[in-house]
């Protein structure tokens, strides 16, 4: 069962709670610290997406394609909708023979407030390419086109696509395709039920694939994690705590948001997998857990930790700006 992770305090009393669920795994697949329930089973959302991307890069679409280390990063984001990423989706689509109209996610509003108000300014209507899942949707657009198969239902799970990358999702988790329950994500694509402690796992795995025993996909599993590694931005977006994370840390640590705050992290030299899901979903919950939790694992040095509370201060602001509360780990 979940247990409670940060108070919200107001006065010195607290107002409020997030209860977490935690799992810790290394890349010989041992628990190595849990919170909570460490193997509650729950939906990956856009912590997949490294490993959806998989069989792209496999099927050998970076070379098909000249795709660049940056458009990799892209397609496994979830990004803001920042003039970088509208860019990348365009010529990404344009390498593939397709335009923006063949994306099925959806028009969303940018992650970026700043995009979208600019957006708003201008009486520009939100686009598919905002959409945070939108360099998901061009990856397995991408990946129709090299097999040559209809993007027509792209999104459907019985789409060959989707089903390559169901069951790339399986073995990156070490789990049977069919205890993989799934249901429908966000943008309309299949998403994952599956027990935290699998989601590290791989997680683990993909910080150190030369000994996360990948087989003959360890280059591209090495590929996907270089790329995002080199290129925060694009994973996510400015102010963003995966882009901010990976930044501080000069690439020691991989972070990856999911949505209903489940969130994946990956330390690079310590072949660590970190998940964790706050229980009511509050993205809110999400900064300050992932410093928490990277503190208690010692993942942190006290440079980088104050640099992380200093950009995602652990305290609550009135309209006035006036301190008046704080967020307090209990681990």
């Amino acid at each position: 069962m979940s247990e409670v992770l940060l108070h919200y305090t107001r006065g010195g009393k607290v107002e409020s709670v997030h209860r977490a669920d935690v799992a810790v795994v290394d890349v010989t697949g041992k628990m190595v610290w849990e919170f909570g329930d460490g193997k509650r089973p729950m939906f990956w959302r856009s912590a997949a997406k490294p490993f959806q991307l998989l069989p792209f890069v496999e099927q050998g679409g970076v070379e098909k394609f000249k795709i660049t280390e940056e458009e990799i990063a892209f397609m496994v984001s979830s990004h803001s909708g920042e003039a970088e990423h509208v860019a990348l989706a365009h010529a990404l689509l344009a390498k593939i023979g397709l335009t923006i109209e063949a994306l099925a996610c959806g028009p969303a509003k940018p992650m970026s407030s700043k995009m979208a108000k600019e957006l708003m300014v201008q009486k520009q209507p939100f686009q598919v390419v905002h959409n945070a899942c939108s360099g998901k949707h061009s990856g397995m657009l991408a990946l129709a086109q090299m097999l040559q198969v209809a993007i027509a239902g792209y999104t459907e799970l019985t789409h060959p696509v989707q089903q390559m990358m169901y069951q790339a999702v399986a073995d990156s988790v070490r789990m049977q395709k069919e205890t993989v329950e799934t249901g429908i994500d966000g943008c309309g694509v299949p998403v994952f039920y599956l027990p935290l402690y699998n989601m590290a796992l791989a997680y683990a795995r993909l910080a150190k694939p030369e000994e996360g025993q990948w087989g003959q996909s360890e280059k591209s599993v090495r590929l996907i994690r270089d790329a995002m590694l080199a290129h925060p931005h694009v994973v996510a977006g400015t102010k963003r705590f995966d882009t901010v994370l990976m930044n501080v840390t000069k690439g020691r640590i991989l972070a990856k948001i999911g949505s209903e705050a489940v969130y994946c992290l990956a330390s690079v030299p310590d072949g660590l997998g970190v998940t964790f899901k706050i229980d009511d979903g509050s993205y809110r919950a999400v900064n300050p857990a992932g410093i928490a939790i990277l503190k208690k694992l010692d993942l942190l040095s006290s440079a980088e930790y104050q640099t992380l509370v200093e950009q995602f201060p652990p305290v609550l602001k009135n309209h006035r700006g006036d301190v008046i509360g704080t967020v307090e780990a209990t681990i």
